[in-house]
């Protein structure tokens, strides 16, 4: 091994150690003049639009870091009314809904703000008298209903009629709606549609105020219950609404009572309850 002294007499005498190149030691910038100072703002510049606005800074910064995104205050949020997300970002206001039945159905009948809403779809509105003390609430209307314009018709109709009558009601002395009023495509409430279609629902039995609501149906038991038809008929349950809890019994929907007859005993059951609760 070479020692260190042999090592510094080496380099000592390299004729190559105090040569310098034709360009300095430091390329092109040792030449001076014009080609120097062209090439410094150049540089310089490039840094400008790198962002880079001052050389020496008190404390270290990422250049590279994303600004931050400002942060409502509290206050403006709670002004704003508009309920936050994880995220911290608010979620888009939902149109208020009108707080008197007649204003209540013309927005029914025209607003685009309805889950499921479309240029020309049809809309099957409540029909019947929402002073009569019951009303009947199926998740939306059939294919044969929009052709229609009435809930539950058709063959599925004509044996919800009889279905009434076992209990002293008809359709002039009920008040009948849908859960929606629209027929999404595919003929299945997806879960937000349900949601926000549940969230009208209650406030509609809310302005109608009846004594009972006969819940028709395994997905409009489950938007509002939160279960099947199966699991939730047999008893009372309490619907919450602006205007304060509302009776709801659950019973099968009239289609499945056609391709079920035997399961008819469990809808009289489901009858009986209801007349009990109206009493």
């Amino acid at each position: 091994m070479w020692s260190q002294s042999r090592d510094a007499a080496a380099i000592s005498k390299s004729p190559k150690v105090d040569q310098r190149r034709a360009d300095g030691p430091y390329g092109a910038m040792d030449r001076g003049g014009d080609d120097f100072i062209a090439e410094a703002e150049s540089l310089l510049g490039w840094w400008r639009d790198a962002g880079v606005d001052c050389a020496v800074q008190e404390e270290p910064r990422d250049w590279l870091k994303p600004a931050p995104v400002p942060v409502p205050s509290e206050a403006a949020e709670a002004g704003s009314g508009a309920p936050r997300l994880p995220s911290g970002r608010a979620e888009p206001a939902q149109e208020p809904l009108p707080d008197q039945l007649p204003l209540f159905h013309d927005w029914l009948k025209a607003s685009d703000a309805l889950p499921y809403a479309a240029p020309h779809a049809p809309r099957v509105c409540p029909s019947g008298d929402p002073a009569s003390g019951l009303v009947v609430m199926t998740a939306m209307p059939s294919v044969e209903d929009c052709s229609a314009g009435t809930m539950l018709s058709g063959e599925s109709g004509r044996l919800f009629d009889r279905m009434l009558a076992a209990i002293g009601r008809s359709r002039d002395t009920s008040y009948i709606a849908g859960l929606s009023c629209l027929r999404p495509t595919g003929g299945r409430l997806d879960p937000t549609g349900a949601t926000r279609c549940a969230e009208i629902a209650r406030h509609h039995l809310g302005l109608v105020a009846p004594k009972a609501v006969l819940v028709v149906g395994d997905a409009c038991s489950k938007a509002l219950l939160g279960l099947g038809a199966a699991q939730a008929r047999g008893k009372v349950h309490r619907i919450a609404t602006p205007a304060g809890e509302i009776a709801a019994v659950v019973t099968l929907h009239p289609d499945y009572l056609l391709g079920q007859p035997a399961a008819k005993a469990l809808a009289w059951a489901d009858l009986q309850l209801l007349q009990e609760t109206l009493a």
